[in-house]
């Protein structure tokens, strides 16, 4: 190898589905007994989140590290001290209870991500960690102008590179698909994703949320399987370019 010459960029893929669904484990159904509207909403799951998740796992070949007990029980990507972490049913329960939910269902969720990341993070290889999401069409009276989000943080040169390219790769095999990122969140806020930004350097990791609009599953079953292929493809198509061209100078 040359002095110029760059070393070739190992990719480690990695998904997670953190609201892949609206269980509630026995020992708390009382608790939701008269919440089943709420959990069947997109305030209990992100529903189309896991159908997303598994396709992107196939496709990838990539390791899928899913929960499908209800964000309405603990919420899997908020951090420990955040307000949110637990819903208003699950605030009325006792500290014990909360307690026994955040050892049971958060740390080994969020440690199991973590460590294989860990695990894959090596000397010549960079993890790519994709975390599917959903988002409902209307928020609080305000309509969500967006078919799919893509959320990372604009600090990180990587995350913020591939994004522009899956957005101009969707956007050029779907036209009219109204592609945003860091819409309708922002990728920095407090999320696992930040979290594991915190916890490995930009060398090592990449972390994206993918967020589609709740109007495509719970819509046409074919719209919803192409625009599940549309997505993956892009991905492809901006992956090579990604690897090939901003990888070598961004992750060495």
């Amino acid at each position: 190898m040359t002095a110029a010459a760059k070393p070739s960029v190992g990719i480690a893929y990695l998904i997670s589905c953190e609201h892949g669904g609206n269980r509630i484990p026995p020992p708390y159904r009382a608790l939701f007994r008269s919440a089943h509207r709420l959990l069947a909403s997109h305030r209990g799951y992100d529903v189309g989140a896991l159908v997303m998740a598994r396709a992107l796992s196939r496709a990838l070949d990539a390791r899928l590290i899913a929960a499908t007990v209800s964000r309405l029980l603990i919420e899997l990507n908020r951090s420990p001290g955040n307000p949110r972490l637990y819903s208003a049913v699950m605030r009325q329960a006792s500290k014990e209870a909360r307690n026994a939910v955040y050892n049971r269902y958060y740390v080994p969720y969020r440690t199991k991500v973590e460590t294989a990341i860990a695990r894959a993070c090596t000397s010549d290889q960079h993890v790519l960690h994709l975390s599917s999401h959903s988002f409902t069409p209307e928020l609080d009276g305000v309509v969500r102008t967006a078919d799919v989000g893509l959320l990372y943080d604009a600090g990180r040169e990587s995350e913020a590179l591939l994004c522009a390219r899956w957005q101009a790769a969707l956007t050029a095999r779907a036209p009219g698909l109204r592609v945003r990122r860091n819409y309708p969140y922002n990728g920095a806020s407090d999320g696992l994703t930040t979290y594991l930004r915190g916890r490995f350097s930009g060398r090592l990791y990449s972390g994206i949320e993918l967020e589609v609009n709740q109007r495509y599953p719970l819509g046409d079953a074919l719209v919803w399987r192409r625009l599940r292929a549309s997505i993956i493809a892009a991905l492809r198509d901006a992956l090579a370019q990604w690897e090939r061209q901003d990888a070598p100078s961004l992750l060495w």
